[in-house]
């Protein structure tokens, strides 16, 4: 069994390079596998392999750039779900592209997956689902708008064309793991919409933790790696992992 941890963290990383060429260093010849992003920004990856080395790439990732072991997504997956290891240095960890720089610093209010469901059941917030349409089509949160997006970057465009912050006043986003909606919201709050809400780790966290019967989301949520998909029933929470 593999354990999979997903995580992102903004940051202001002063020497991406430099720490994309110690874990290289440190972890090239190990089990570890899948990418891990690095940039000014801050960091983002999905990485594989057996619990022990999870533990130590969390461990030095925590001590590099103070990502907590509570913002990591875990899953398992019986196959190594990534056939390579990859560091790599990038200008961003995700693609926005939007005219004006974003500060992905400034984001929108977190919302935990405990009170989302309370959130979105209020008729004046705006549902929005940040992810492109090849992964909406196969799941989503029950009432939620799902622009046709191609590409992340394709969201800025979508936003300035068919939104006003003066009719859209509450806005509540997500995506598959938190760093899309995080800097979409980010983004938002720059356009001058009043309240701006993402949900705190994404589906997966969402996942995580609340019981089936209780969720608003139906279907799958498209992942990127060899599971092409995931659901309530194979992924679990670190408390469910300790029983």
């Amino acid at each position: 069994m593999y354990t999979v941890a997903a995580f992102y963290r903004f940051l202001a990383l002063a020497d991406p390079q430099g720490l994309r060429d110690e874990l290289h260093r440190t972890f090239a010849l190990t089990d570890l596998r899948g990418t891990t992003l690095l940039a000014p920004e801050g960091v983002n990856g999905t990485m594989a392999g057996s619990e022990e080395m999870i533990d130590r790439f969390l461990a030095l990732l925590n001590e590099r750039v103070g990502l907590q072991r509570a913002e990591v997504k875990f899953s398992t997956a019986e196959k190594p779900p990534f056939r390579r290891l990859k560091f790599k240095r990038k200008r961003e960890i995700i693609t926005f592209r939007a005219e004006d720089p974003v500060d992905p610093t400034r984001p929108g209010t977190y919302v935990d997956p405990t009170d989302w469901n309370a959130l979105v059941a209020d008729p004046s917030v705006l549902l929005l689902d940040t992810r492109n349409t090849y992964e909406t089509e196969i799941g989503t949160f029950a009432g939620a708008v799902t622009p046709p997006l191609d590409k992340f970057s394709d969201f800025a465009g979508w936003v300035t064309e068919h939104l006003d912050p003066s009719q859209h006043t509450k806005v509540a986003m997500f995506c598959t793991g938190g760093i899309r909606c995080e800097k979409a919201s980010a983004y938002m709050l720059q356009l001058g919409f009043p309240e701006v809400y993402h949900l705190r780790g994404g589906i997966l966290r969402y996942l995580e933790q609340t019981p089936p019967a209780n969720s608003r989301w139906n279907g799958d949520c498209y992942i990127f790696d060899e599971r092409i998909a995931v659901n309530h029933s194979n992924l679990r929470s670190e408390e469910q992992t300790d029983k």
